[in-house]
């Protein structure tokens, strides 16, 4: 019995087994009193235990009774984490045994809708709290398919004059590099997608310019561009109006091949193409002119020389390209930047280096200087029409990291910040948007 005191019971139990077997009415009155004693006296106790807290052997008990049912119920709840795990953003370009639906690409060029934020607004002290839209852009990333991104690529090599494609093994078709390693088309050359990159800052009404990143060897959009280099976030943290064009060359490759930007006119193809894109991006499709009139500065790592130099001879847009920027990129093509350089003495050049190029480097601005073109090797003060600057980086730094460390850290966004202090070489993008 709950409550029960067990001294009690066994002292009754001795008394009766000690005490002789006598008929009650040989019993003295003192007897019957003594008889009613012990069985009241017990009785008490047993209700004044019944009243008291539990001992602790019985809260241990229900202690690691509850922790076991609390143990068993949390194991069988799903939590909100277990529901809705957090999204990876992985590379998706496709393996040998994997394939691009055309779907997923349509869906990459469907205009991107104007975010939409929420607040509170209290409208009475006693009413509730209604939810009420309020527009305002965000930043915004995206990789977006263009035909007139680098690869696919079915047509020559402009240094040989012969079929890029070079190398067939039964119904595939590869390119032997200058390496000599084979990459197969469908694994290397086939990403046609583009990283477009706007900040929430960006005004297309204010001067500003559109940025094309050529990036380097063994590199990916996702994994390398926008996640290790941080090119999308250096040009965000740059305060300058400016948006981001970064075209998949080869696709995790040791080749620098630049595809349709080999071809004359394809750079302003991909940049007349990329306006649109821009335009939904930036949420408002009226803008599409704006971008189609704004200044370009491109930007080559590495074995984004290529592209680069060829952009800049046959590209189609001499006029646009206010600014070029190498990033321990000089392995050659050293007439194409000579050329451009020469030409266009309203835009500024920059390269710079590490013992790797420094070679090439010296080169080009020896054939500067034997032209009659000022050379700086100091990156103090701003950059202006007709700068034209190499700078050596330290020993120590190394080219894989060169996108964010050379000889400042992001190097990109110093840049950028450099242009923007001379208005000349920016402009308003367009004047029939701007003077809405």
């Amino acid at each position: 019995m709950v409550g029960a005191n067990p001294k009690f019971q066994i002292a009754d139990r001795a008394s009766r087994a000690t005490s002789p077997v006598v008929s009650r009415r040989a019993l003295p009155l003192r007897w019957h009193w003594g008889a009613l004693a012990a069985l009241f006296v017990p009785l008490s106790f047993m209700l004044i235990q019944c009243g008291k807290a539990p001992s602790a052997e019985m809260l241990a008990a229900n202690t690691e009774g509850a922790k076991s049912r609390t143990a068993k119920s949390q194991t069988s709840i799903v939590t909100f984490d277990d529901r809705f795990p957090q999204p990876q953003f992985a590379d998706r370009f496709p393996t040998a045994n994997e394939s691009l639906p055309q779907v997923q690409r349509q869906v990459a060029l469907a205009p991107q809708p104007r975010a939409v934020r929420t607040e509170p607004v209290r409208v009475a002290s006693l009413t509730p709290t209604l939810t009420l839209p309020r527009t305002e852009r965000e930043e915004a990333t995206t990789l977006v398919s263009m035909k007139s991104s680098a690869f696919p690529y079915f047509g020559t090599n402009p240094r040989s004059e012969e079929p890029f494609l070079n190398i067939s093994k039964g119904d595939r078709k590869g390119h032997r590099s200058y390496g000599g390693r084979v990459y197969w088309q469908d694994e290397t050359y086939n990403d046609s997608r583009v990283l477009v990159h706007v900040p929430e800052t960006f005004d297309v009404r204010k001067p500003g310019v559109i940025v094309v990143f050529f990036h380097g060897n063994g590199a990916t959009l996702e994994r390398d561009v926008r996640d290790r280099q941080l090119v999308p976030q250096q040009i965000s943290d740059s305060g300058v109006n400016a948006v981001l064009l970064a075209p998949q060359l080869a696709v995790n490759a040791a080749d620098s091949s630049a595809g349709k930007f080999w071809q004359p006119g394809g750079f302003k193809r991909f940049i007349d193409e990329s306006a649109s894109h821009l335009a939904r991006l930036y949420g408002d499709p009226k803008s599409e002119q704006a971008f189609a009139n704004l200044p370009i500065v491109i930007v080559g790592y590495s074995g984004g020389f290529l592209p680069t130099a060829w952009s800049l001879e046959v590209g189609g847009v001499p006029n646009r390209v206010r600014g070029v920027f190498l990033l321990d990129a000089v392995y050659g093509e050293l007439d194409k930047f000579a050329s451009w350089i020469e030409k266009n003495r309203t835009g500024f050049f920059v390269s710079s280096y590490t013992r790797y190029t420094k070679r090439h480097d010296q080169e080009l601005m020896q054939m500067l200087r034997d032209r009659g073109i000022t050379v700086t090797e100091s990156m103090d003060g701003p950059l202006r029409p007709g700068s034209v600057v190499f700078v050596k980086t330290p020993d120590g730094v190394t080219h894989r990291d060169y996108v964010t460390q050379a000889w400042t850290e992001h190097p990109v966004k110093d840049v950028l910040v450099k242009m923007a202090v001379t208005p000349a070489l920016t402009r308003v993008a367009g004047a029939p948007y701007a003077n809405r």
